[in-house]
């Protein structure tokens, strides 16, 4: 009977112990290998079926309650974006089990196979947020969010297994993600420092402090806080192209991007030109030409400590300005302490001198061109009414000696070459530039040549007046093209004929004023881009030997010039060598020496019979005395 009794109590203890896994899985299909790696092992089923007393249990056992054990977090969920989707009836709004996975198969956060691993959660969250159907459907604005984040610095080293980085808990958070525009989220423009600050403590406390940081903190929505300088989801490295802070895009794309709105200008009371003036200057039209090694913003304002010139500590404060700029510019000193950095054309900035030379170009170069083209259009209107295009006879005379054509042969390389070049700096994103760059002309090599043809064009210069000072024949050019009063009335009276009122034309002697003209203005313009030139190369001697006006000046009548000789060219002197229906389709003396004399008896006709009388020899030694510019 006892033993009888034993074994009976026996059958009762074993019904009414809680049932193991491997009880359940008789009837339900649990992987029990899966299962007991999971952090819930270790409970059975009945530590989350907690309904469930004997087996076999009557009905379907209750939904399993995270919040149970998991209180706080699910707290903080009900309160997320994702709980309150839920709750509002968003039947595919992300769960425990969405990012966690099926309960019975769900791992640690410290296991590499967990679903929300530091570096599985792009594809965790990914698994709804790469979708463009879900995306599409709840009207969700960020494109392609996890994509961008892959394709990051973050991203990129979370991939390598660099757990220290960045992923989407680090920023949005876990249980409590919420959106930006809730002031408790972590991502919301005023937490977003202290977000990133949990990584990258010292450049929080730098920025904490800059102008950016303080407004920010004082809760000014437009001041740029971390992920509007670096980007949100596609940060990358300052080094990479792509990079919203790389030297090439930093100034123009980042900084302009409020620096250059006119909105933001007048709300903060900010200088609505410094953008654009960066840009027209030479750093920046440098950098818009892909050369990196010239000073942006951040080289001169700093980066994460950026202050107002006002604070001493400020890098651009008068003070420091010496010590700023001479990171690059050795020796400037103090003279950059009261001058305008920024200097913008018509602004109140700019130097009496800087002022005058620009209104002057601007005066001079319409008038100059303007009487260019009326000229020549007049001239060429009335040839071909007129005249037939080609002379009859074929003869030719010695106008240009070998050392007139040495000197013009080296200005008509050096000055296509300094156009080409100076104005491939002047405008950097012109299809012809991007060309060239693509077919090797980098920035640096621009710079160079631009340089040894600035030499070629002197030393041209030089020999030329060199070679006439050593030959007379040649130095008697020189009274020949010194302008007087006929000069004027030729101009009067050629006007007169090409209009048709009169039928006489005017005729020249050695030279006409189309030559004269030229010639000075040939001088005078090498002149001062000479000048101008040497004190824009050796900057950092200007900036050390004089203020900073004098080299802003020199930039401007440095590009005016350069305006106006290269328009000159093309419309006055193109026009007398190639365009003139008298010398069609070219005045071939530039490089054989010699011109037509059916041109010149009727041109020049008294010239032409000095020539006659005094020459019986052919070559250019033994000439009448040539000129430098082929005449007209």
């Amino acid at each position: 009977m006892r033993f009888l009794l034993a074994g009976f109590f026996s059958c009762l203890l074993l019904s009414a112990a809680a049932p193991k896994p491997q009880d359940c899985v008789g009837c339900h299909d649990v992987d029990l290998a899966k299962f007991e790696k999971t952090p819930h092992a270790s409970m059975g089923c009945t530590g989350c079926h907690n309904g469930i007393t004997k087996l076999p249990h009557a009905g379907k056992p209750a939904p399993v309650k995270c919040g149970d054990c998991h209180a706080d977090e699910v707290k903080e969920y009900a309160g997320s974006a994702h709980g309150v989707a839920k709750k509002s009836g968003m039947a595919d709004a992300a769960t425990c089990s969405s990012c966690h996975g099926p309960a019975h198969e769900m791992l640690p956060a410290s296991d590499p196979g967990s679903r929300v691993a530091k570096r599985n959660l792009p594809d965790t969250c990914g698994s709804c947020h790469s979708n463009p159907d879900f995306m599409a459907k709840h009207k969700i604005p960020f494109a392609k969010p996890v994509e961008a984040y892959r394709l990051s610095l973050h991203g990129r080293e979370v991939a390598k297994g660099n757990l220290a980085a960045a992923s989407c808990s680090d920023c949005h958070g876990s249980h409590n993600i919420l959106p930006a525009t809730d002031p408790r989220a972590k991502v919301n423009h005023a937490n977003v420092m202290e977000t990133c600050g949990a990584c990258h403590a010292q450049v929080k406390a730098a920025y904490a402090q800059s102008v950016h940081g303080v407004a920010v903190a004082r809760g000014a929505a437009d001041a740029p806080t971390c992920t509007d300088c670096h980007g949100e989801h596609t940060i990358l490295a300052p080094s990479e192209a792509g990079s919203l802070v790389n030297p090439a895009r930093v100034s123009t794309v980042t900084c302009g991007r409020c620096h250059a709105d006119e909105r933001l200008a007048r709300r903060y009371d900010l200088p609505a030109s410094n953008v654009t003036s960066f840009e027209d200057s030479f750093h920046g039209l440098a950098l818009r030409g892909g050369q990196q090694t010239v000073a942006n913003c951040a080289s001169c304002h700093g980066v994460h400590d950026i202050l107002p010139s006002s604070d001493p500590r400020s890098t651009i404060n008068p003070k420091n300005l010496g010590r700023t700029c001479g990171q690059c510019h050795a020796g400037v000193g103090d003279k950059l302490a009261t001058a305008h950095i920024h200097l913008r054309n018509e602004g109140a900035s700019e130097h009496p001198v800087v002022k005058w030379i620009r209104l002057a170009y601007l005066l001079l170069i319409p008038l100059t061109i303007g009487f260019m083209l009326l000229h020549n259009g007049l001239d060429f209107l009335r040839k071909l009414r007129h005249r037939k295009l080609h002379h009859g006879t074929g003869e030719e005379v010695m106008r240009m000696n070998i050392r007139f054509r040495i000197a013009h042969w080296m200005v008509i390389v050096s000055f296509l070459t300094l156009v080409f070049t100076g104005f491939a700096l002047k405008f950097p994103e012109s299809a012809w530039v991007k060309m060239c760059q693509a077919c090797g002309l980098s920035p640096i090599a621009r710079a160079y040549l631009h340089r040894i043809a600035a030499i070629l064009i002197t030393f041209g210069t030089v020999y030329h007046l060199v070679h006439m000072a050593m030959v007379r024949r040649d130095r008697v050019i020189l009274t020949e093209l010194l302008p007087n009063w006929q000069d004027a009335k030729d101009i009067f009276n050629m006007l007169r004929y090409n209009l048709g009122l009169t039928k006489h034309r005017p005729t020249f002697g050695m030279f006409g004023y189309p030559e004269k003209m030229e010639y000075w203005a040939f001088m005078w313009g090498t002149i001062v881009m000479a000048v101008t030139g040497f004190l824009l190369w050796a900057e950092n001697w200007t900036l050390s030997h004089f203020p900073k006006w004098v080299i802003d000046a020199a930039t401007a009548a440095h590009w005016y010039e350069a305006i106006l000789a290269t328009l000159s060219i093309l419309v006055w002197h193109w026009y007398l060598v190639i365009f003139d229906p008298d010398v069609y389709p070219m005045d071939m003396a530039w490089l054989n020496g010699k011109v037509s004399a059916d041109h010149l008896r009727e041109t020049r006709p008294e010239y032409y019979r000095k020539i006659v009388e005094a020459s019986e020899v052919q070559d250019s030694d033994q000439a009448t005395p040539p000129d430098a510019p082929a005449g007209h």
